[in-house]
């Protein structure tokens, strides 16, 4: 089992260290190329390039791409907090099937003392009055890290835009049981966080995966592009693996659907 680093507040040494293997290992921003400037070394940079395999099969973004390169976590590093994610929605207003980079813009709303709450809107990198989507959250800290801590240095996964490339949910280890439900294997260290739970990340990657293909089921084609997202994270992940239920229904208008 993964150690949480909460266990390690009294050791600043073995803390930072901990942290910067933790970090420097998480799949979920190296992956989709997200850098953060409150915790990685370098030049500021809230862009991420779109690839393939960061689309759906209509061409859209995908809406867990977004959600982990906006994680709306009430504006809390890892820095000075041991940040755990609450409430995460997500709004489409253009799927951005012609853009090629978006960017973050991020504003944080309240902080106190563990809660935090933020939004962000989703734009075309090259065309900045292009807005996407529209991210919102809540956050809360579950720990104090001990003073000092600095930023890191993240090697980044140079993955090449390629016909060829697996979808997400293969990266992040989603998979479909013998049973037909969704789930992703026991807990990894590629896909935890600091304090040994499942990242949000490979959450938003088979929730989203899982909705598509049983709202496919009702619509008849996979051809379909999500509009909105409403994600609660009731309980942390621990152990695993973990499986996912999905329910879909269809709307009143011709076209729409939902799963959830």
């Amino acid at each position: 089992m993964l150690r949480d680093i909460r266990e390690l507040t009294g050791e600043p040494e073995a803390y930072a260290a901990e942290l910067r293997r933790r970090w420097g290992g998480l799949l979920s921003y190296r992956y989709i190329g997200r850098r953060y400037a409150s915790m990685d070394l370098g030049p500021v940079d809230d862009t991420v390039t779109l690839r393939r395999d960061l689309r759906n099969a209509t061409g859209g973004v995908l809406l867990a791409v977004i959600g982990i390169a906006s994680p709306e976590g009430g504006g809390m590093s890892d820095l000075e907090a041991v940040p755990n994610p609450v409430v995460h929605s997500c709004q489409i207003l253009d799927p951005g099937r012609d853009v090629r980079r978006i960017e973050v813009v991020s504003e944080v709303l309240k902080r106190g003392r563990r809660m935090g709450f933020s939004r962000s809107r989703i734009v075309d990198a090259d065309r900045r009055g292009r807005v996407l989507a529209l991210t919102a959250g809540q956050g809360i800290s579950t720990g104090t890290p001990p003073e000092g801590l600095q930023r890191m240095a993240v090697e980044p996964i140079e993955v090449v835009d390629s016909p060829d490339l697996p979808p997400i949910w293969q990266v992040f280890g989603a998979h479909r049981r013998p049973d037909g439900h969704w789930a992703l294997p026991e807990l990894a260290a590629d896909v935890a966080s600091p304090d040994a739970a499942l990242h949000l990340g490979p959450q938003f990657v088979v929730l989203e995966t899982a909705a598509v293909e049983s709202a496919a089921g009702v619509a008849g084609t996979d051809r379909l592009q999500g509009v909105s997202s409403h994600v609660m994270f009731v309980a942390r992940g621990k152990v695993g693996p973990f499986r996912v239920e999905a329910e879909a229904m269809a709307g009143a208008e011709a076209g729409w659907r939902s799963a959830r």
